[in-house]
């Protein structure tokens, strides 16, 4: 055998995972066409930022990749959701979630993508038996029994008795594996930014939702002495379009209004990206000697912070399965029990994120209103209060 572990995609997750298996002492080999951007200001840079939740933070610690982040790190500890579904866009049902109810920690800290990227590179460079190699992509898949054989686009083969799949929404090896989808769309997009204003976060993530789908400020560090965010504007793809157009005062000017001015005028402070929002996920998570995580497994839209914290989920789940028996790394019987253990908890998220967006999108003051009554009637019971927070974290599965 090549290695213990072949991963497809060198992403977030990807290069989590041969952080992770890394560290435990498999001998992993990451592949991925695209070398990974690792400058917030430089072109293509990805600008969406991630919340790592408590228990992606432990996977982080596991793996050597927190230390590489701590200084970095923008803590959440309240998460406040805003309804502005009225006549005027301003705030009528403000309710805010306080990790203090459910723990002595925040509700996670905030980075930059491009930010994680850089520290998963760090990370690598101190594990000797993990071999990345950007620009190179996976390019077919035999699997039999005992082994897969994966070809790689610069000619070679690789043997070995695991591939992770973490290769995207458009899994080259999900496909090559024949394990089937479920995709549905909104017509709906996000357009993704940083902005600085004068009102401070004080770490609070701010969630507004009034039509087309939520508008989400997300505590960073300051910029140029200014407090600063980042922002997902979730809306119909013909209006993300528009407003990708813009020039950055008129944009700004629209982005402050759909805030509600809640954290002052707004200044657009880096580039703008946009990506379409879908929900998808695998029919299984997993065939002969091939496992899916993240994006190659689920999709969904950004609401909640779920996405990269599930796919940090799926890669502790794996890692914990194959030290438990590394003799066992990539059969059938191991696979089998990564299926049962994550496919229920993805299904549920999968759902419910699901519902809240499509809640999100109302346009009908009737759907507006029921959502507002909804929020409150929801956080007015402590009980039901504190076990979406625990949900939401994961710290206990539905």
């Amino acid at each position: 055998m090549d290695c213990d572990i072949l991963i497809s995609g060198g992403g977030i997750a990807g290069l989590t995972a041969a952080a992770a298996f890394g560290s435990a002492g498999f001998k992993v080999i990451c592949v991925d066409p695209t070398p990974p951007i690792t400058d917030g200001d430089a072109d293509g840079a990805d600008l969406r930022s991630t919340a790592m939740l408590q228990p992606a933070r432990r996977v982080l610690e596991a793996a050597g990749i927190w230390t590489h982040l701590a200084d970095h790190a923008a803590p959440l500890q309240i998460m406040r959701i805003v309804d502005a579904g009225g006549a005027d866009p301003e705030p009528r049902v403000t309710r805010e979630f306080n990790a203090a109810e459910i723990s002595d920690q925040p509700f996670g800290w905030n980075f930059p993508n491009w930010l994680l990227r850089r520290a998963l590179l760090d990370r690598l460079a101190e594990l000797p038996n993990v071999d990345f190699r950007p620009g190179t992509g996976t390019t077919s898949l035999f699997t039999r029994t005992a082994e897969a054989r994966v070809g790689l686009s610069d000619g070679s083969r690789i043997t070995t008795p695991l591939v992770i799949a973490a290769d995207g929404r458009n899994s080259p090896m999900r496909e090559a594996a024949g394990i089937d989808i479920t995709t549905s769309g909104y017509g709906q997009s996000a357009v993704v930014f940083a902005v600085t204003h004068p009102v401070p976060h004080e770490n609070v993530s701010t969630e507004i939702h009034r039509t087309g789908g939520p508008f989400t400020l997300v505590p960073l560090p300051d910029r140029d002495g200014m407090p600063c965010s980042a922002v997902v504007w979730m809306d119909s793809t013909a209006e993300c379009t528009r407003r990708m157009a813009l020039d950055a005062k008129t944009f700004s000017e629209e982005a402050t209004l759909r805030s509600c001015h809640l954290f002052g005028p707004l200044t657009l402070a880096t580039a703008r990206n946009v990506w379409p929002i879908i929900t998808q996920h695998a029919a299984r998570l997993s065939g002969e000697r091939i496992a899916l995580i993240a994006e190659a497994a689920h999709v969904m839209p950004p609401i909640g912070a779920q996405g990269l914290n599930m796919s940090l989920q799926d890669v502790a789940t794996l890692l914990e399965l194959a030290q438990t028996n590394p003799a066992d790394l990539g059969s059938q019987k191991m696979l089998d029990a990564y299926h049962k253990a994550r496919f229920a908890d993805i299904l549920l998220r999968v759902r419910g994120i699901d519902l809240l967006n499509r809640a999100s999108q109302a346009s009908a003051p009737i759907a507006r209103d029921a959502r507002a009554t909804g929020l409150n009637a929801l956080y007015a019971m402590a009980p039901v209060r504190k076990m979406l927070m625990e949900m939401g974290l994961g710290m206990r599965q539905g």
